[in-house]
């Protein structure tokens, strides 16, 4: 539980010394707030943590962005203002080369997957395993995202690492009706 608390209580010391204009977090605990107001939604935060010197594309310990993080976490206004700081919605993270599109189909933010795809990045970028945005979304079934990355340009065709395409990705989890949407 304590874990839970502390990066809200660290938002809440870094707000109440904002608002009192008392103290400016250090470059490097202002990385470390940027990474937890991603988690918990506090967009407001995002300008003055980049103003402290933050930067809006550093890798936490796990290797995640903060936009990554923001995507995951379904937080579409944090999202919002770290690509207005010019965070860079197309990089992946650090260990499995995921990136924050692969993120939100393997949670099922539709909304966040389609300002994503407004980014520009490459809708068939692959991860170390050579999995695409459009394999995850077949995995579980994310049909609105797939109907969105395939008119964004996924290729149904892809192949993966271990020679699995999002059909046979779909079909292995016995979606037979996604598998068809997926070969047609």
């Amino acid at each position: 539980m304590l874990r839970l608390l502390a990066p809200l209580g660290a938002v809440l010391l870094l707000v109440s010394s904002v608002a009192m204009a008392a103290e400016v977090p250090t470059p490097e605990r202002a990385q470390a707030l940027l990474f937890d107001a991603a988690k918990l939604g506090r967009a407001d935060l995002v300008p003055a943590l980049v103003a402290a010197g933050a930067d809006v594309n550093a890798r936490d310990a796990r290797g995640f962005t903060a936009l990554i993080l923001a995507a995951y976490n379904d937080q579409p206004a944090v999202l919002d203002a770290l690509i207005a700081a010019k965070a860079d919605p197309c990089l992946p993270d650090r260990d499995q080369g995921n990136t924050a599109q692969m993120g939100v189909a393997f949670r099922g933010h539709d909304a966040l997957a389609a300002r994503l795809l407004k980014a520009g990045c490459d809708v068939n970028a692959r991860n170390k395993a050579g999995q695409t945005a459009l394999m995850m979304a077949a995995l579980f079934g994310r049909t609105a995202q797939i109907d969105m990355l395939i008119a964004a340009g996924a290729d149904p065709r892809a192949a993966d690492a271990s020679g699995r395409t999002a059909a046979s990705v779909a079909a292995d989890q016995g979606n037979a009706a996604v598998a068809a949407k997926l070969t047609k």
